[in-house]
């Protein structure tokens, strides 16, 4: 039993011989992995990356490709027995049911779908740099098999599960580019403000004042609104990513000055002032540093608050306009009430927001956390 002790005791010494020691990007890990929620968040934001980066690879059929005949198909359950292991799905039928005039889907289970794991399928870009025709899920006969549609089809018979992967990537890249663009810009100009002082201080504060001074969903609105309707979706896109940068950067640029208000008095940097190191170098090799922890958990935070903004704006009309696919895109969809009681499939979409969202909040509550290893 003392044996037991004094082991314990030599491992508790020596964790805290390692704590001493260790830089503060190793303390940042170590308290992030005990917050097993966030640490598990990380996985799924992981996969959602994933899927972003190659929506393709996992689409069953063409985003854009429309077939009016197939209008608002109900979502088709895959299958995996059959008198043994198998992988297929049963066709759709549709009948206009006499009285309502409504197109009535049915399952056919004499008509089967045969589907396999990494299949050929339509061809896709992988990053813009190349095509490929592999999918994770295919059609064993696409010549001859009916489509298969996981989450149903629009109005237009266009597959909203492949929809929805696209999807993923515009909205998240969108929250990606806008948030880089803030932290960017809210870094520079607090890092100015914090570190100079003076008359630059003053200016850079009261221009944060008068834009947190006016409600940002009207400077949304109105700047949304006044973007041409003829613009491409590539100009639509630089354009609301623009908006929401240009627009959220203030909050980081005042946390930012506040640090280096307190950082640009702490004796390390004044050490390296005395050894004649430029500002630059003070700058970037002394203080950033030390707040790296802290950017990188308000940034986490701000992503998911970049993709609820780009989808409430697609959503009204006033962000991506079709062709584009975004979440928010998707949802105008499910507007009024008769599309969702003819297909409530088409609020599937909002799924995807809400877990996004959710694992990003999870993941940017453990990172401000752990960024504070001493506390």
């Amino acid at each position: 039993m003392g044996s037991v002790i004094e082991e314990t005791e030599m491992e508790l010494v020596d964790f805290d011989d390692a704590v001493s020691v260790a830089p503060n990007w190793k303390l940042v890990w170590w308290r992030f992995k005990r917050h097993r929620l966030a640490f598990y968040s990380g996985f799924v934001i992981i996969m959602i990356i994933f899927i972003a980066a190659f929506p393709g690879f996992f689409s069953t059929q063409n985003p854009n490709e429309s077939e009016t005949r197939g209008s608002f198909i109900p979502p088709q359950g895959i299958h995996f027995w059959d008198n043994g292991p198998a992988l297929f799905s049963y066709a759709m039928v549709g009948k206009r049911n006499p009285k309502t005039l409504k197109m009535e889907w049915i399952s056919n289970k004499d008509e089967k779908i045969e589907l396999r794991l990494f299949g050929k399928g339509y061809e896709w870009e992988v990053l813009g740099l190349f095509k490929s025709n592999v999918h994770l899920l295919a059609l064993v006969h696409p010549d001859t098999d009916k489509p298969i549609h996981l989450i149903g089809t629009d109005r237009l018979g266009r597959d909203q599960w492949s929809r929805v992967l696209h999807g993923t990537q515009v909205s998240l890249s969108i929250g990606l580019l806008a948030v880089f663009l803030s932290t960017v810009i809210g870094i520079f100009l607090g890092g100015i403000s914090g570190y100079f002082g003076g008359i630059l201080d003053m200016v850079i504060q009261r221009l944060i004042e008068l834009l947190q001074s006016i409600p940002p969903i009207p400077i949304w609105l109105a700047l949304s609104a006044s973007l041409p309707r003829t613009w491409s979706v590539t100009q639509g896109y630089i354009a609301i990513t623009a908006i929401l940068a240009l627009i959220t950067w203030t909050g980081l640029a005042r946390e930012v000055r506040g640090r280096f208000l307190v950082l640009r008095e702490e004796e390390f940097v004044v050490a390296a002032k005395m050894c004649g190191c430029s500002q630059m170098r003070v700058v970037f090799r002394h203080m950033l540093p030390a707040l790296s922890s802290h950017i990188i958990a308000a940034v986490t935070l701000a992503i998911p608050v970049m993709i609820i903004n780009e989808t409430f704006l697609s959503f009204l009309g006033l962000g991506l306009r079709p062709p584009a696919i975004s979440w928010g895109v998707l949802l105008q969809e499910a507007q009024n009430l008769q599309s969702v009681a003819l297909a409530p499939w088409l609020m599937l979409p909002s799924v995807a927001v809400i877990v996004t969202v959710i694992a990003l909040n999870i993941l940017g509550d453990g990172l401000r956390d752990a960024a504070d290893p001493y506390h």
